[in-house]
């Protein structure tokens, strides 16, 4: 009778305690890219501006309202450095700077 608790209690010990051949879950690194955030006041919030970045091919963004920033808006994916930054709405240049994002960094672009 012993023999056979000892057996049992051994063999469920073997199939519980072995847990070290599991594979364990990988956490990878940050994903290597910043973001921007248009922020406006009264006269630029909730348009749409053209964004130029290292003399590439423009693009679209939406301004969001200044009271709003925190919460809500959108962000734009960008990669990370130095670059150089041109914001226009209607021709007219609004923002023009070099700026330096590191990764997973929201850099708030503030328009008059």
């Amino acid at each position: 009778m012993k023999k056979a608790i000892f057996c049992m209690f051994a063999a469920a010990s073997l199939l519980t305690g072995c847990k070290a051949n599991f594979p364990v879950a990988q956490q990878t690194g940050k994903e290597d890219m910043a973001y921007l955030l248009f922020v406006g006041q009264k006269e630029y919030g909730g348009k749409e501006v053209q964004v130029t970045i290292d003399n590439a091919e423009p693009f679209t963004a939406k301004v969001v309202k200044s009271k709003k920033a925190n919460r809500r808006g959108t962000q734009y994916g960008i990669g990370t450095g130095t670059k150089s930054l041109v914001v226009k709405c209607d021709g007219k240049t609004l923002y023009q700077k070099k700026i330096f994002v590191s990764t997973q960094e929201v850099k708030q672009i503030i328009l008059p």
